[in-house]
């Protein structure tokens, strides 16, 4: 599936096409290049789910964690870049989180593509001209 983003404005309707997609699939993994809305996309994900605490990047956590108010459903939000050793992965108990069962959004999944689950739905992020985004998985 595809989606076109042309503004800001249209994320959240983009990320409502998301969730409803999503089926019973829970880990994601988004795919692009610094800046092209990785973060943004994922955060919009989260405030459809149902979370309404600060949202932000886990750039140098790792992994945050999300709850969604009115199911309490956990969502985990990782961001790999600052990874340097997939031992660091080992280390904070990656299984734990990716085979949970709770929702897993994953930035750069491309540093750690060993360990991701073989269903994990591979979401790529990019930007277009004019600064519209296509959300592919």
């Amino acid at each position: 599936m595809e989606l076109i983003v042309k503004t800001l404005d249209e994320l959240s309707g983009a990320a409502r096409t998301f969730v409803g997609e999503m089926g019973d699939n829970t880990v994601f993994a988004f795919y692009g290049k610094m800046g092209a809305g990785k973060t943004t996309f994922i955060k919009a994900l989260c405030e459809t789910l149902g979370v309404t605490d600060v949202i932000n990047s886990p750039t140098f956590s790792i992994v945050n964690e999300y709850r969604a108010d009115g199911t309490g459903e956990l969502i985990y939000h990782f961001d790999f870049y600052r990874i340097k050793k997939l031992e660091e992965v080992y280390d904070m108990g990656y299984e734990d989180y990716f085979f949970s069962g709770a929702v897993c959004f994953i930035e750069w999944p491309e540093l750690i593509e060993e360990l991701l689950p073989a269903d994990a739905v591979r979401v790529r992020v990019d930007e277009l001209d004019g600064g519209a985004r296509r959300i592919a998985w």
